[in-house]
This record gives C-alpha cells, structure tokens and sequence, in this order.
C-alpha cells in the first residue's frame, strides 16, 4: 500500500508546486498596504514602483502633496511625494524579486528590497538595512 500512496503523492506536490508558479510580471499593477498604495511597473527587465498614497503624504489639507523635504539632494527637495519612483531596481531572480532599493521619503534613507508574490493577488515584501533579517515586511494585496 505505501508504494502507490507515494507516486500519488509526489504527483498532487508536483501539481501543488506548478500551480504555485507566477510569471515574473504578475508583479505588475496596483497594490495596497495598510500604510501605503503603490504602482508597480517594468522597465526593461527591471521592476520599480511609483508611491500612489501613504497616510503622511498630504498636508494638513488633504489634498496638497507633501514635498520631498528630507532627500538628501538639495535638488530633489521641492519635488512631490505622490507618483515618487521609490522603489527600483528589482530584478525577478528564481521566483523573487530581489536587489531592489527602497527609497523612504519619511526620513531620505535608501533601504534594500525584496519581495515575493504569494498568489496572484498577495505580495510580501521586505524593506532592510544591510541585511534582510534586519528589516520590516509588508503584506500587500492587489487593487482591481
């Protein structure tokens, strides 16, 4: 009996694996956080993503964008927060998106990133300082 219970079993974990994987641009779209809302997009082979909505983005109005006042460019601090390109450089690299770069514009600091699409409609990333396991993830979901 043990030997036909384990084809049939490798066979369901091979399906189960199979039906687990994503194209590399299912990444593409509209996400949102508790905290945040982006537009992630494709540029070549590389993915980035514009900053759509965060709860700090506006002023006391609701309606004016905050500037991004804490760039360490003095160039770049009159630019608006909304529609910011801050997240770049992801390369989809054995089922993740890896050697992205977080750029926060809470505090001008640019951070490592890496994320992986759990199903077509989940996405956890990780934002981090040098290494992953120091860092802070998100669990976002699609925005149809």
């Amino acid at each position: 009996m043990k030997k036909s219970i384990l084809p049939v079993f490798v066979l369901l974990l091979s399906l189960a694996s199979f039906a687990q994987k994503l194209s590399a641009d299912q990444i593409i779209g509209t996400w949102k956080c508790d905290d945040y809302k982006i537009e992630v997009f494709k540029a070549g082979n590389i993915y980035s993503a514009k900053l759509l909505w965060s709860k700090e983005m506006f002023e006391a109005d609701g309606k004016t964008s905050k500037k991004d006042l804490k760039n360490p460019d003095e160039k770049l601090r009159s630019r608006s927060v909304q529609g910011l390109t801050h997240i770049t450089g992801l390369v989809y690299k054995d089922g993740e998106y890896v050697d992205g770069k977080l750029y926060s514009v809470e505090n001008g600091n640019t951070y490592g990133f890496k994320g992986e699409l759990k199903g077509p409609n989940d996405l956890e990333t990780r934002g981090y300082k040098g290494i992953p396991l120091v860092g802070k993830s998100f669990k976002w979901k699609r925005v149809h």
